[in-house]
């Protein structure tokens, strides 16, 4: 099946001149707000200058200061919905003021740039231009989405990409470049995602039965190489996806597309650890990034469903209580502060999940299935979950990971099947 072009793909030089008007207008208008304010400024201090009295010499609070109103992303307005607002001040007592406004305006500088001369940028780009003074890639990240959700825009509006991480394993999918190229995904190697912007449209064979997005890299390399998108254990052919713990933008984009795309007779699944970390990366491919909003809506995947790992659960598997890890001091912050979150991106399930790990004070990391178990799973009624004949299968016994995938998609796609 051919899949309809992904939201996100807009290539960068098909940007229309109004587009590149309105926003190069953007850059240049917090610009230029700056300027006038510090010229304001200047001015105001040399009256005061000539105007000072002892009285008043020394205050603070005469001083004149510029303030740039910016998007608070890690605050959202309870009236609005929209970001809360926060203020750059300067000059400010604080030695790194001049060098924030040094960063912030060195991003707006490539932004404009990009914009102008319609070449796309990337985060990784900007970084190096100047890395003395950002000295933190991170610092660049958090800039460019600052800039974004200040000016109401999306980084795609301001031709900044994000650096592609993610990687997908799976010949059922064949991604079909602006440039003209071809991905064609393999069922043995791993192939990098490529960044939205980049993506005219994608095909997936219609033999497709399941998606399965990994949370760690590590993981996914053993599934591709035990060949899980095409083993003959498990239900029909699949394909792998991780983003390699927090997902970049260009694989949930991917997971977005495939989510808005694929029918639901194919299950979306995600394997993420049993722990409130492992949960909180699954929200973000399911509902978003809270310091994100401004982008959500062409990202979140709400399609996906949590395969696991539940920690509540493994003794169905033969793992013992005690094979499990003790949460730490970070895990229970954590997972306190997730129970809290609205039940629009927080399920039931989620919830009991987390409030399971609290009491027994252990978490479980999918890594526990990676060693061979004695054990045949068993449900709750004491009853085999697999056939003799699967149980005793010696692939099974050496690979009790993929044995745990065979139960699990294999409910999945039963369950899809059946509802639609």
């Amino acid at each position: 099946m051919v899949a309809e072009d992904p939201p996100q793909n807009q290539d960068s030089n098909a940007l229309s001149d109004s587009d590149v008007l309105d926003v190069t207008q953007e850059l240049e208008e917090l610009a230029i707000d700056f300027i006038t304010q510090l010229c304001r400024a200047t001015n105001t201090s040399k009256n005061a200058v000539d105007a000072t009295s002892s009285e008043s010499e020394g205050s603070s609070s005469n001083k004149p200061s510029v303030h740039l109103e910016m998007a608070d992303r890690t605050r959202t307005s309870t009236v609005t919905g929209s970001y809360s607002s926060r203020f750059i001040t300067f000059p400010k007592r604080s030695s790194n003021a001049t060098v924030k406004l040094a960063q912030l305006f060195k991003v707006v500088d490539s932004m404009h740039e990009a914009v102008i001369e319609r070449v796309p940028v990337t985060k990784r780009d900007i970084y190096y231009r100047d890395v003395p003074l950002f000295k933190d890639q991170r610092i660049v990240d958090t800039i460019v989405d600052d800039v974004a959700a200040s000016l109401k825009l999306e980084r795609s509006d301001l031709n900044v990409r994000a650096t592609s991480k993610g990687i997908f394993c799976g010949s059922t999918l064949s991604i079909y470049m602006s440039s003209g190229d071809i991905i064609c995904g393999s069922d043995s190697e791993a192939s990098l995602i490529p960044v939205g912007e980049e993506v005219k449209t994608f095909n997936v064979d219609e033999d497709l039965a399941w998606v399965l997005i990994v949370e760690k890299d590590a993981v996914f390399q053993t599934l591709r190489h035990l060949n899980a998108s095409n083993h003959p254990s498990l239900p029909g052919r699949g394909l792998l996806i991780t983003g390699k713990g927090y997902p970049d933008m260009a694989t949930r984009h991917l997971v977005k597309s495939l989510s808005d795309s694929l029918p639901q007779t194919i299950p979306i699944m995600a394997l993420v650890d049993g722990d409130p970390y492992g949960l909180d990366i699954l929200s973000v491919y399911k509902y978003g990034s809270s310091r994100l909003r401004h982008e959500n809506k062409k990202l979140a995947a709400r399609r996906i469903e949590w395969m696991g790992l539940l920690s509540s659960e493994l003794a169905g598997f033969g793992i013992d209580k005690d094979a499990l890890i003790p949460i730490s001091q970070h895990d229970e912050k954590k997972a306190l502060s997730m129970i809290q979150r609205s039940q629009d991106v927080m399920p039931a399930k989620w919830r009991k999940e987390l409030v399971h790990m609290l009491h027994t004070r252990r978490k479980a990391e999918i890594e526990i299935l990676s060693s061979p178990v004695s054990s045949t799973p068993v449900s709750s009624r004491g009853c085999a979950l697999l056939p003799s004949s699967v149980a005793e299968d010696d692939t099974f016994q050496r690979a009790p990971l993929l044995k745990y995938l065979h139960i699990k998609i294999t409910q999945f796609v039963n369950s899809a099947r059946k509802h639609y």
